[in-house]
């Protein structure tokens, strides 16, 4: 990726830190919630969809609440260029018994093979620009995602991501929730084969570091919602940050591998339907 992360079907280099080779571990079937680790003998968690990654310190698991989670997603056209794209998350988690979710250590946000992204096209934010000024001093432009976070029982917060190059050189994004002031490091990863096999292509790795609080007493979202989309002029022609190599009224696979403190790991995934903006055409 030395223009971008391509459209599928270009996708001739990837990205620094480079993914592991294939487990060869099946995926689940279905768009539900898989097993918990540490649920009925025979279960099998699904693999580690980047497992190249940065990796996150280690912590022993908690005992806790199973999160069921449900995942909807969106792919609208930006109105900008033929093929740019917005990619909704929405993903809604809840217990059985209807109490705070056990806190998450990692989300892994999983594209379609068909989505391609162009971070090198956007400008970058540095962390320590957010750390030492907020986010509002980010260079214009590189604000690529946007959302809201939803407490557990109630309450929302703003959720801010901006395209940066971490200081390893891997591309990625920041994640920063403004009320709070959480910043969170996403990179950019190729997923492992038996992900390839099920329609994915890139994903964005997050990782939620460990804080004082004790993993136990650390309280899930009930639900988040994050769009990934940006558009630019640049070099007198517009870009888009998110493209897709889909027809119009194609179906995307678009899922969210979750790691939580308890040790269960769930991946929730849907489909979305694309339709070009009215009166666009995609480029052949």
């Amino acid at each position: 990726m030395r223009r971008g992360v391509c459209v599928a079907g270009a996708l001739a280099a990837l990205l620094a830190g480079a993914v592991a080779p294939a487990t060869g571990a099946a995926l689940p079937a279905g768009g539900a919630v898989a097993p918990a680790t540490g649920a009925a003998a025979g279960s099998v968690p699904p693999p580690d969809p980047a497992p190249g990654g940065p990796q996150r310190p280690y912590e022993p698991d908690v005992p806790g609440p199973e999160n069921l989670d449900s995942l909807t997603a969106r792919v609208s056209s930006d109105g900008a260029t033929p093929r740019g794209v917005r990619v909704a998350f929405d993903r809604v988690s809840r217990t059985e018994s209807g109490g705070p979710p056990a806190a998450a250590r990692r989300f892994v946000f999983l594209f379609d093979a068909s989505l391609g992204f162009r971070p090198d096209a956007f400008p970058r934010c540095a962390r320590p620009v957010i750390e030492e000024r907020g986010p509002a001093a980010c260079p214009e432009g590189s604000l690529v995602g946007r959302g809201t976070s939803h407490a557990y029982p109630a309450g929302t917060a703003e959720v801010l991501a901006f395209n940066t190059r971490h200081p390893g050189g891997a591309r990625g994004a920041l994640v920063v929730i403004p009320a709070t002031g959480a910043i969170l490091e996403l990179t950019w990863e190729r997923v492992t084969g038996p992900y390839r096999q099920q329609g994915y292509g890139w994903a964005l790795d997050e990782i939620l570091p460990p804080t004082a609080v004790p993993p136990g007493e650390r309280v899930g979202t009930s639900r988040f919602e994050l769009e990934w989309g940006a558009v630019r002029r640049t070099g007198g022609r517009t870009v888009s940050f998110a493209e897709t190599s889909a027809r119009p009224g194609g179906t995307l696979r678009i899922g969210l591998w979750s790691s939580f403190v308890t040790g269960q790991v769930a991946l929730p995934w849907t489909t979305a339907r694309w339709q070009a903006a009215s009166g666009e055409r995609p480029a052949a």
